[in-house]
């Protein structure tokens, strides 16, 4: 007996979906039609959750509330957040489809916790390509360009399968290169010289300098944009880190930054303007920014990122609790957009430290590190001192050849946070084998040991 056609494979996995609705326009109308087209979608998607997914229908109903309830954005505040917890312990219950409408399967990285599964429709490959060809699109690519794709399309991951199919709706070139070898970045540079490259800055960096040992200069190749994922590469006033900078002068590309996750299934990119953040698809996400008792932050004031993706038809969220620090920003772009931006991620909540009453976020202290010449790689261990009191240990390997001291380190730190902290230099393989574990789609830096005991064990 005959299989079923790939039509009607196709009919089957998108059958009753809603359509994408797609408005590339959006960016340049009036801030009223924005926020109009943005309420519209929003009250759909909430529909849409309540109808079909369980997690959710129990959840307005024990609060008494209907799906009408939210109109707008200004109603969503009325609903209980969403927490990782949440997308952990329900991950059936936040299904909307049968399971043979599910197409992909992704991961998180498990940065913060356990890696959480999200199932994706193939209405939300459609939404995803559609994102990063906005944000490709803003960032100056075009289909004339060849980009090399420096991150990961296998173990689940989400990144490098949202930008080789964003890069394919613009009509790019992508070259699938992967991540965590900086020899076969080199190797890809030379032989298929791209215009551009998609990848975490710090393994970016690494190939400049593998290409400079050579005696080659990186900015010579041909290489005119650096889009950097997993890593800040802007300070808080939105000019380029130390990190930026440096990747700026090995490379002579332009440095353009991106923040995004997986249950996001959403880009924050910056535009080729550069300088004005991370820009707000309002056609495909909601945000606010919230303090610690979850009330709204005003313009410009850090708070606690919440995201509601919209469009999604696999498994939506409403207010996903995001954990990453940062700030809006609602004045206009360089580049004529009239949406919102997100300042870069200052921190993640859950790294926020406090020393000797001076609050510490780990970017900051790996910003002092990376403007230091002679620094090769590092990362922070947190352990507890005493009660509201955290005791952060920076890591750091050094080039062989430099004169730099723990001492002159932790001096250039204080006078960046006006708080000292312990500096211990160790080899440089050693920082790297524990920054770059194998499986990992970006580096690790951060190694909280607080509530685990003084041998750092849980």
């Amino acid at each position: 007996m005959p299989g079923p056609s790939a039509r009607s494979c196709a009919d089957l996995r998108c059958g009753g979906l809603p359509e994408i609705l797609e408005r590339p326009d959006m960016a340049s109308e009036s801030r009223q039609a924005i926020r109009a087209c943005t309420d519209d979608l929003l009250a759909r998607h909430v529909r849409y959750c309540y109808e079909r997914s369980a997690f959710y229908r129990d959840r307005f109903n024990r609060l008494g509330l209907g799906p009408e309830a939210i109109r707008t954005v200004a109603d969503l505040h009325i609903l209980p957040f969403t927490t990782k917890a949440d997308l952990a312990s329900s991950g059936e219950r936040l299904l909307c489809v049968p399971l043979d409408q599910v197409v992909d399967v992704c991961q998180t990285s498990g940065t913060t916790g356990e890696p959480v599964t999200l199932l994706q429709t193939e209405r939300d490959l459609q939404r995803l390509a559609y994102n990063e060809y906005q944000c490709f699109t803003a960032a100056g690519l075009t289909c004339a360009n060849r980009v090399a794709v420096a991150c990961s399309l296998e173990r689940c991951f989400m990144a490098g399968l949202a930008y080789f199919e964003g890069l394919r709706r613009i009509g790019a070139c992508a070259v699938r290169v992967g991540a965590g070898s900086p020899s076969l970045l080199a190797e890809t540079v030379l032989s298929h010289r791209p215009f551009a490259i998609v990848g975490v800055p710090s393994s970016l960096l690494a190939c400049a300098h593998l290409l400079s040992r050579r005696g080659l200069d990186p900015a010579g190749l041909g290489v005119r944009k650096l889009v950097c994922i997993g890593e800040p590469v802007r300070d808080r006033d939105l000019g380029l880190s130390p990190l930026g900078l440096r990747l700026h002068k090995a490379w002579g590309a332009q440095v353009l930054g991106t923040y995004a996750s997986t249950e996001m299934a959403t880009s924050f990119a910056e535009c080729d303007q550069g300088r004005g953040g991370g820009h707000i698809l309002p056609d495909l996400i909601v945000v606010e920014i919230v303090d610690e008792a979850g009330a709204s932050v005003p313009a410009g004031q850090p708070g606690e990122l919440v995201a509601t993706p919209l469009q999604v038809t696999g498994m939506p969220l409403l207010r996903l609790k995001t954990g990453d620090i940062t700030t809006l920003l609602t004045e206009p772009c360089p580049c004529g957009r009239l949406t919102h931006r997100l300042g870069p991620v200052l921190g993640r909540k859950a790294q926020m430290l406090k020393v000797r009453g001076t609050t510490v976020y780990p970017n900051d202290v790996f910003a002092v590190l990376q403007g230091l010449d002679g620094v090769e790689d590092y990362c922070l261990e947190v352990h507890e001192d005493f009660e509201l009191s955290d005791r952060p240990r920076v890591i750091v390997g050094l080039d062989k050849d430099t004169s730099l001291t723990a001492d002159e380190i932790g001096e250039r730190i204080r006078g960046r946070l006006r708080v000292r902290l312990e500096v211990v230099i160790v080899a440089t393989e050693e920082v790297r084998r524990r920054v770059r574990e194998e499986g990992r789609r970006k580096p690790i830096r951060v190694f909280d040991y607080r509530g685990r005991g003084k041998d750092g064990q849980a």
